[in-house]
C-alpha cells in the first residue's frame, strides 16, 4: 500500500471515527410508550370510552340510534338530537321519562320552547360576563360547586371540574332543583328537576364524546348526573350518524315491508307470463277414420325410412290373397307375384320390385310403392275366390 493511499485513509477515517464516537456519547437506547390512534368501534361510536366507564362501574351500556323506550328504570343519555324532529317520537320520549326514567340531555340536544316548556328548564343570558377559570391551565375548564337539595335544604359539596361548557348561557328552572353544577361567574352550567316519576338532567356542554370524558372530572359528572347505580342499563343515544333509508323502514316496519313483498311478489306470479308452449292448443276435436289414417302414415314416413310403413301394406296384401287365392300360402314368391299381377292386371316386375326390393326408398318411390301394393289389395278383395286364381 503506498504512502498516499495510507495517507488518504488516515483523512478521512479520523473524521469518520469522531462523527461515532459523538453519536455514541449523545445517543441512548430506552423503551418508549407511543398511543396509537383508536380503531374499530373505538374510532367510529363517540361513546366508547363512556360506555366503558360505565361498565367498569357495574353497569350496562349500549349505544342507540334510534329511539326504542327502555324499561322504566333505565338511563338514557341524549346527545345530537333534534327534539322536536318527531312529534310521536317527542311525545314517546316524555312518556318514559314520566314513567320513571333517567334522562340526560347534553348541550347538543335542539330543543327550544317546546323542550322548555316540559321539563321547566331553560337557557338563559349570563348574570355576568363569563370569565376563564386560571386555575386549570389546560383548558377552558370551570370549577364548579355541586348543588345537591334535600327536602327544603340546599348542601353544597366539593368542587369539580367541568370543561368547555358554554359560557354564553346559563340554566334556570321554575321547578324545585334536585341536582345542579353551579359556578358563581357563570351560573348553573348543569341542573336536575323532577318529571313526573323520573328526571331530567341537562349538561350546558358535551362532555361524554370521545375523549372528552377523560377531561376535568366528566366520569364523575356523568356518574352524578345519569345517578348511577350498579345493574343499571344506561342507552347512550344519538342520531349524528343517520341509518340509511332501508335500514330505518326495516327497523321500524318490518312486519309491513315481509307483507309488502310477499303480495307484490304474489301479484307479479299472477300476473307473470306462464311457461309452455308459444301457440294456443288445438281445440279438443273427434278426428275421422281417414284422418287417423293419414296421420299415422305421416308418422310411419318419418321414423325409419317408411320401412314400417312398406312392411305393413306387404302383410295386409299377404293376408287378402291368403282369404282370396287357394293354395296361396304353398306357392314360391316368384308365382306369388304371377299370380296376383295376373288377376288384377298389374306388371309382374314392379310388383316384384314393390314386394321383395329391400333398398330404402326416397319418400315419393316408397308413396307409389305403397299405393300399388293397396290398389292390388283391393282389387283381390273385389274378386271372387278360386283355385290358383281369380275371377
Amino acid at each position: 500500500m503506498s504512502r498516499r493511499t495510507v495517507a488518504w485513509a488516515a483523512a478521512l477515517g479520523l473524521p469518520i471515527l469522531l462523527l461515532v464516537w459523538w453519536i455514541a456519547s449523545n445517543t441512548y437506547w430506552a423503551d418508549a410508550r407511543i398511543p396509537l390512534p383508536p380503531r374499530g368501534e373505538a374510532a367510529t361510536n363517540p361513546y366508547y370510552a363512556a360506555q366503558r366507564f360505565v361498565e367498569a362501574l357495574g353497569g350496562r351500556a349500549s349505544r342507540d340510534r334510534i329511539f326504542t323506550a327502555p324499561p322504566s328504570d333505565a338511563v338514557i343519555v341524549l346527545s345530537t338530537w333534534n327534539w322536536n324532529l318527531s312529534t310521536s317520537r317527542r311525545q314517546a320520549l316524555e312518556r318514559w321519562v314520566e314513567s320513571g326514567g333517567r334522562l340526560v340531555v347534553d348541550g347538543t340536544v335542539v330543543g327550544g320552547q317546546e323542550f322548555a316548556r316540559w321539563s321547566g328548564i331553560q337557557a338563559l343570558e349570563p348574570a355576568r360576563a363569563p370569565a376563564r377559570s386560571d386555575d386549570d391551565p389546560s383548558g377552558p375548564c370551570f370549577r364548579f360547586l355541586e348543588e345537591r337539595r334535600a327536602g327544603q335544604s340546599r348542601a353544597f359539596e366539593r368542587p369539580h371540574w367541568l370543561c368547555e361548557v358554554d359560557a354564553g348561557s346559563r340554566l334556570a328552572t321554575t321547578r324545585a332543583v334536585e341536582w345542579a353544577l353551579d359556578e358563581p361567574r357563570i351560573g348553573r352550567q348543569a341542573l336536575r328537576v323532577r318529571v313526573g316519576r323520573g328526571s331530567v338532567t341537562l349538561i350546558n356542554a358535551e362532555p361524554f364524546r370521545y375523549r372528552r370524558i377523560f377531561d376535568g372530572d366528566h366520569g364523575w359528572v356523568l356518574a352524578a348526573a345519569a345517578q348511577l347505580r350498579r345493574g343499571d342499563e344506561v342507552h347512550f343515544l344519538s342520531e349524528a350518524e343517520h341509518p340509511s333509508l332501508l335500514a330505518l323502514v326495516w327497523t321500524t316496519g318490518a312486519p309491513a315491508v315481509v307483507l309488502g313483498l310477499t303480495a307484490l311478489g304474489l301479484a307479479l306470479w299472477r300476473g307473470g307470463v306462464r311457461v309452455g308452449p308459444l301457440a294456443a292448443a288445438a281445440a279438443p276435436v273427434r278426428r275421422s277414420l281417414a284422418e287417423q289414417i293419414r296421420g299415422t302414415g305421416r308418422f310411419a314416413l318419418h321414423h325409419d325410412g317408411g320401412q314400417p310403413l312398406h312392411a305393413a301394406a306387404a302383410r295386409a296384401l299377404d293376408e287378402a290373397a291368403r282369404t282370396r287365392v287357394a293354395g296361396y300360402a304353398g306357392l314360391a314368391p316368384r308365382d306369388r307375384v304371377t299370380v296376383l299381377a295376373g288377376a288384377t292386371g298389374v306388371a309382374p316386375a314392379a310388383l316384384d320390385a314393390a314386394l321383395h326390393d329391400s333398398r330404402e326408398r326416397s319418400p315419393h318411390e316408397l308413396r307409389d310403392t305403397v299405393a300399388l301394393l293397396e290398389t292390388v289389395r283391393r282389387a283381390l278383395i273385389r274378386q271372387k275366390r278360386t283355385g290358383h286364381g281369380l275371377k
